[in-house]
């Protein structure tokens, strides 16, 4: 049985509005430091509260930062 509760807020958007077109920026690595665990690996949807679409735009910046060496591929 599912429990009831507040669903996570979207931490991408911005005043409760969904920016369009959704675009996050590679070089902003302090935020995309929030989706990163330890190890270096992307956090999932689920833990990190976005939605399906915020989720390919972060997975997107990140993958972006990695390439441009703003970002490791490995954690520490």
């Amino acid at each position: 049985m599912a429990r009831p509760g507040r669903k996570k807020k979207d931490p991408i958007f911005v005043d409760g509005v969904r920016p369009r077109p959704m675009y996050i920026d590679y070089r902003d690595v302090d935020l995309l430091g929030k989706f990163i665990s330890r190890q270096g690996r992307m956090i999932g949807r689920r833990k990190t509260g976005c939605s399906a679409v915020s989720q390919h735009a972060v997975t997107q910046a990140i993958k972006r930062a990695r390439f441009m060496g703003l970002l490791p591929y490995v954690g520490e």
